[in-house]
């Protein structure tokens, strides 16, 4: 888990799998399907959402957008306000 921004109104975490599984029952290293995702939290409205798969992979190619042309504290929020609409998920414990 990686915190990437963190602001008054959202925070963005990156959620990265472990390579691996320890299987309890054996002590073999069970591989897994690697998934990666993307959690916004709305601090205002008190909810978030997750962002995986496809959308995961359209906010990854947003963000490797913004390290070749930094952008505006303005322009992140207005994007990530683009996702928070989706959210619907309240905040319990973060």
């Amino acid at each position: 888990m990686q915190m990437l921004y963190d602001s008054e109104s959202f925070v963005v975490v990156h959620m990265q799998p472990d390579e691996d599984v320890q299987d309890e029952s054996t002590t073999a290293v069970v591989p897994f399907m690697a998934r990666h995702g993307f959690e916004i939290v709305d601090k205002r409205s008190g909810k978030e959402v997750y962002l995986d798969g496809s959308w995961a992979e359209l906010f990854q190619q947003q963000i490797a957008a913004w390290q070749l042309n930094t952008p505006t504290q303005e322009e992140v929020e207005d994007t990530l306000e683009g996702y928070a609409e989706l959210a619907q998920n309240p905040v319990v414990m973060h």
